[in-house]
């Protein structure tokens, strides 16, 4: 059975109902809630977010009417969709799944697969939609802790980040060192970093890099 943390809403698009089927019986039984479409369009209709900040994942096949794997990924892209979506090719159909990986698509699949191939790759998909899920939701915090700090605690936090010492902090800015150890004391409080490594890492991920400071 799949592991509860990583059990998703997985949405199968494909043509041909056998082949649907097939794999949403192969999905639910792995512990995953299934959804199937005829079609892209279908898919598209019956409402999609654009992104999804759950589990979710797309299997789509290749080559379809009206509205190809290609057309469909090309459209998410417009949307600014994050969900992961696999891509079920034809045997030696390399040019569709490069094609298919410029656009976004977390892997493709070749026909025929086996059952474990598909859970393996779904597994995978999963995997790196939450730890980019958990790196998006970490800066946001990030962002919002820096938000916080006043005018001079920024000003403190970026000249930590060049990695300058306390007295070059306080000849910089103009204030004594032991100002600068309060203000240093306030950042490391607000960021809520126990270390400066953390609270440089912390930065470096709100984008406040060294050549910026």
């Amino acid at each position: 059975m799949t592991d509860a943390r990583m059990a998703a809403v997985i949405h199968v698009i494909d043509d041909d109902e056998a082949v649907r089927e097939s794999l949403a019986f192969l999905l639910a039984t792995a512990g995953h809630t299934v959804h199937t479409h005829a079609s892209a369009r279908l898919f598209l209709d019956a409402g999609m977010p654009a992104a999804d900040p759950s589990m979710s994942c797309i299997i789509t096949d290749v080559r379809m009417p009206d509205m190809t794997g290609i057309d469909l990924l090309q459209h998410l892209q417009e949307k600014g969709s994050n969900v992961p979506v696999i891509v079920v090719t034809g045997h030696g159909d390399v040019p569709l799944a490069v094609e298919a990986m410029k656009l976004g698509a977390a892997d493709f699949l070749e026909k025929p697969f086996d059952d474990v191939a598909i859970l393996d790759t779904v597994k995978s998909a999963l995997a790196r939609r939450e730890k980019a899920y958990q790196h998006d939701a970490l800066r946001e915090q990030v962002a919002e802790r820096i938000a916080a700090l006043s005018q001079r605690e920024r000003q403190v936090l970026e000249c930590l980040v060049v990695g300058q010492a306390n007295k070059t902090i306080a000849y910089e800015l103009g204030i004594s060192p032991r100002t600068v150890e309060v203000y240093r004391a306030n950042v490391m409080t607000k960021m809520k970093a126990q270390s400066l490594s953390e609270l440089v890492r912390m930065a470096l991920l709100a984008g406040i890099s060294p050549k910026a400071a």
